[in-house]
């Protein structure tokens, strides 16, 4: 499994990231990691579209489902079958999204991992026909050094997470019961919401100012990307 990975995933994007630095020579460690990352987004962009639609249209029918939910409350049989039905009506894999995501799980931590090495070259992972790089700038932009900690970049990647999950949970529906599931559901909701980028915060500040960088570019990326996606449905429907 370690050599498939690597073979499918981290040796590619390793030197792809030593191949930029010799392509652009004047640009610091951190415009290559906001290539690189823009490049991989790109690529997974297909994926990623088919995962926010998904999104979308489960948003759509929620409030459906809502009513599914209270009308069928004690016949649990029943609610799962006409909830089933309504996916399938409009035409709604609830698990597709999921699906999605597992695929690009790979290559997300195989970039992670990649620019982790920074700013060190590892010859190891390079081809017979790459060469490291004679020197790696790691200030960025002339002004950070990512080669340590930066505060100001953890704190550009918390709050770029708590706006990208904003975004994506846009239309998103909150269950209005209160049975255990309900609730449950609810209390994940929230604190994913508000828990989760001040744990981004203080991993990204404890790495690097790299990984920081990373995680910006990515919510970033995805925060455009669902803005986009959304608002291509919205004229199409139009």
């Amino acid at each position: 499994m370690s050599y498939l990975y690597h073979t499918l995933f981290f040796d590619p994007l390793y030197n792809l990231l030593v191949l930029l630095f010799k392509v652009l020579p004047w640009a610091d460690a951190g415009i290559i990691v906001i290539l690189l990352t823009i490049i991989v987004r790109l690529i997974l962009f297909p994926l990623s579209k088919k995962a926010v639609l998904t999104q979308v249209r489960m948003g759509e029918i929620a409030p459906e489902i809502e009513r599914i939910k209270e009308r069928y409350k004690d016949q649990p049989e029943v609610q799962a079958k006409e909830t089933l039905a309504l996916y399938q009506k409009k035409g709604v894999n609830p698990f597709s999204g999921i699906f999605v995501i597992i695929i690009q799980i790979p290559l997300i931590i195989a970039l992670y991992q990649t620019f982790f090495h920074l700013p060190a070259v590892d010859p190891e992972f390079l081809y017979s026909f790459m060469r490291v790089p004679k020197e790696v700038n790691t200030t960025f932009l002339g002004l950070l050094d990512l080669s340590g900690q930066s505060l100001i970049l953890a704190l550009g990647s918390a709050l770029s997470s708590f706006f990208q999950m904003k975004v994506a949970t846009i239309n998103q529906a909150t269950p209005k019961g209160n049975t255990f599931g309900d609730n449950l559901t609810k209390s994940m909701q929230s604190q994913m919401k508000y828990l989760f980028p001040i744990i981004v915060f203080f991993i990204s500040y404890k790495i690097s100012g790299v990984i920081a960088l990373y995680w910006l570019t990515t919510n970033l990326f995805s925060i455009a990307q669902d803005l986009y996606v959304r608002k291509n449905l919205k004229t199409e429907r139009a």
